[in-house]
């Protein structure tokens, strides 16, 4: 195939979001609540990709995130200062600070085997761009079949070199 066949075939949504992943740069992020109680690190890109989540509880807070894998998720203090709320399915953990109530950090729905990240709960200097996506977590069981990358959000990118 010409360089001209390869620049004019069409990448699927799917493969474009995996291939990405795979040659973008990550980062090590820092952040925690607002009482300091508790602190993690995250490795994500630099470029986030956030989604402002209308269901009742992400609309309730406010709650904007971006989804990691669990490996990509440490929790360096405050394990005995969090609590837990969950509601409906009871998959999704809405993870928070028993003294100040920020929640930094909790357990997607979406990705129960991952961690939502709240972006505006990290430590200034390691986010180069955010790109807001909405999800329309009224329509949730709608809105996760209608999307093509969501779910895949929380797994491990292979290195295929």
């Amino acid at each position: 195939r010409t360089i001209r066949q390869l620049w004019e075939t069409p990448i699927d949504p799917i493969s474009l979001y995996f291939y990405h992943h795979l040659l973008m740069d990550m980062v090590k992020h820092t952040g925690g609540c607002h009482c300091g109680a508790v602190r993690f690190e995250v490795l994500s890109s630099p470029d986030l990709h956030v989604f402002h989540c209308n269901c009742s509880i992400c609309n309730k807070k406010q709650f904007h995130h971006f989804i990691v894998p669990e490996s990509n998720f440490t929790l360096l203090q405050g394990s005995d200062n969090l609590t837990t709320y969950t509601f409906n399915t009871h998959v999704a953990k809405q993870i928070f600070c028993k003294t100040c109530g920020v929640q930094s950090f909790g357990i997607p729905r979406s990705n129960p085997d991952g961690y939502s990240i709240a972006p505006h709960c990290l430590d200034p200097g390691s986010v180069r761009s955010v790109t807001v996506e909405n999800f329309d977590g009224i329509h949730w069981e709608e809105s996760m079949n209608a999307h093509k990358t969501i779910r895949d959000m929380s797994k491990q990118v292979k290195d295929t070199n």
